[in-house]
């Protein structure tokens, strides 16, 4: 994905632990980040007293819910993986072959449901927003399983598997239609023996908007496209005011989604980090908690014994 250049900016400054002269209280703050603790009572101690909170997740959220994630061995559809289908060229070279794809991952997740983890989060949401706290989700999942589980303060950095984007007049729109469209009924099986549906663009989906029909395409950000700008000003504008941040269930290597955390503690703020093992940003960060989201998670946000709920 490519960057946006003014996080990009501020965060490549920041990438040495936010050092700005050799204090030796901020030299013992990074030495402390580079051990982080998976003491769980010291985590919830920082997540009773947070006010804002900010929580970044990934496909290792939905993994637990049955979601393939397309990346690494095995992450094939068909005989391609997700970055030879998930690009502007494929999409120009062959729409029917993409549309495939997406049609079957589209039906794939009305099977899906959110698992322990979407549901604690959604929850813990709810739960502080009676106390004047805040939970805010960034995501880089396109499933929308965080929007199931009932979470309302939600940015999709990625997209929406269940969203369009007409190639002509560019009208967004929500599309929960089984199937997308009558040509795509029974396609896009994920066998590498299966033949492409070779499908007409003119029988493709369409934009309903008058006088447009013109070619739908999935309104996700595809390898090589920059995110919505929009977006991002969200997201930094939540990450400055965040005074605890979780990372669930992410590699931390897609960028720019894998600089937020590192950005939030060079400034000082608490990061959890909730994986099945570490990442290349864990030493940055207070805490590692290792394992299932699913498992780790609802402990972590449950309500805590000093609050108050009216």
């Amino acid at each position: 994905m490519c960057l946006f250049q003014f996080t990009a900016r501020r965060l490549i400054s920041q990438a040495h632990c936010g050092l700005k002269g050799s204090s030796s209280k901020k030299q013992k703050f990074c030495l402390e980040m580079a051990r982080p603790s998976s003491n769980m009572a010291d985590f919830r101690e920082v997540f009773a007293k947070a006010k804002h909170i900010a929580i970044i997740t990934g496909a290792g959220v939905s993994a637990e819910s049955g979601v393939p994630t397309f990346r690494g061995a095995g992450g094939f559809w068909r005989k391609w993986q997700a970055q030879e289908l998930a690009t502007p060229g494929a999409f120009a070279r062959n729409p029917s072959r993409v549309w495939e794809f997406y049609h079957y991952r589209r039906e794939l997740m009305l099977s899906k449901h959110p698992n322990p983890a979407h549901i604690a989060i959604a929850e813990c949401e709810k739960r502080l927003s009676k106390q004047g706290r805040s939970v805010v989700v960034i995501t880089q999942n396109i499933d929308e399983l965080h929007r199931k589980a009932g979470t309302k303060h939600l940015l999709e950095i990625h997209g929406s598997l269940f969203k369009t984007r007409c190639t002509s007049c560019g009208n967004v729109a929500a599309n929960y239609k089984s199937p997308i469209c009558p040509a795509l009924a029974g396609k896009g099986a994920p066998d590498p023996d299966t033949e492409d549906a070779a499908i007409p663009v003119e029988d493709l989906p369409q934009c309903e908007e008058d006088g447009c029909n013109g070619l739908l395409r999935p309104h996700v950000v595809w390898f090589g496209e920059a995110l919505d700008p929009g977006v991002l000003t969200a997201v930094e504008k939540e990450l400055d005011i965040c005074d605890l941040c979780l990372v669930v269930g992410t590699s931390s290597v897609v960028y720019p989604a894998a600089m937020f955390a590192p950005q939030v503690s060079a400034r000082g703020v608490p990061v959890a980090e909730f994986n099945m093992e570490p990442t290349p940003a864990t030493n940055r960060f207070r805490f590692h908690f290792p394992g299932p989201c699913g498992t780790t998670l609802p402990p972590a946000l449950a309500r805590h014994e000093t609050e108050i709920i009216s």
